[in-house]
């Protein structure tokens, strides 16, 4: 069966809807019963960071380069996730996943590995770092959003709330990671509201060149504040390393945060 301009190799259900693993030529995308990709990844190179939004959201790299206790809520087809295990050997990874059939075609599909650093629960994102926040503190580096359905953006991870939650787990020098969809201008404008109170606007906003993607970044209050010269050679050392563009990154952190830029780096 053809779809989406290629063909599903993969379709179920489950209580939320429906799931389709389709392939186009060398590309491989993960499908909630709507023509948006939820994650892809080139199939001749499975663990290379494929989808332009999933590399734009390691553009905290820049800021934060020892990701080592990462939370993450909402897998996908898990391909940060593999990002992160692969170069970063102390990296521990927590990942909250609201449906256990993602679970499974990002083991079958996508070639999510089993691995003693990730742990994986299947549950409601915010309803656990409501739980978690309550007895403990500090926990993470980094927490990484990326929480969609067929809908969009699930309302249980964009409240004032839910943010507040992941910022007290969140290191005083740690940094928060949200993949935002920018069509959707309201619910955009009220989710950067709700970290922005959290975070004392501390944000950075980074859209993704040719797509509907903006990706956020929160910094805790006690995070380092670096030089734009320090950033912009970084830059050129980690395109180097990891073959992600970070230098047109950085360009575009200095296009579109033109007031904020300076609450984050210092010039």
């Amino acid at each position: 069966m053809y779809k989406y301009d290629g063909l599903v190799v993969h379709q179920s259900h489950d209580d939320e809807g429906i799931i389709e693993v389709v392939d186009k030529l060398d590309e491989r995308a993960l499908h909630f019963g709507s023509s948006a990709r939820q994650s892809s990844m080139q199939i001749s190179a499975p663990d290379r960071l494929h989808s332009l939004y999933a590399r734009a959201m390691m553009a905290g790299l820049l800021f934060h380069d020892k990701p080592n206790h990462v939370l993450m809520i909402g897998l996908g087809g898990g391909t940060i996730a593999k990002f992160l295990l692969r170069q970063f050997a102390e990296c521990q990874l927590k990942i909250v996943e609201f449906r256990s059939s993602v679970l499974k075609v990002a083991r079958s599909h996508f070639g999510l590995p089993f691995d003693p650093r990730m742990k994986i629960k299947i549950g409601c994102g915010a309803q656990h770092v409501l739980q978690q926040s309550r007895s403990q503190d500090g926990l993470y580096d980094w927490i990484m959003i990326d929480a969609y359905d067929h809908a969009g953006m699930a309302t249980e991870v964009s409240s004032e709330l839910f943010f507040d939650n992941c910022h007290t787990l969140l290191a005083k020098d740690g940094m928060l990671v949200i993949n935002l969809w920018g069509t959707d201008k309201d619910l955009f404008k009220q989710v950067c509201w709700n970290i922005g109170r959290v975070f004392g606007w501390r944000m950075l906003f980074l859209p993704v060149r040719g797509r509907g993607n903006i990706i956020g970044f929160a910094f805790g209050e006690a995070f380092p504040k670096p030089s734009m010269k320090a950033l912009l050679e970084k830059a050129n050392q980690l395109e180097q390393q990891y073959q992600l563009e970070f230098p047109t990154f950085m360009q575009d952190f200095k296009r579109n945060n033109s007031t904020a830029i300076n609450r984050i780096i210092n010039k």
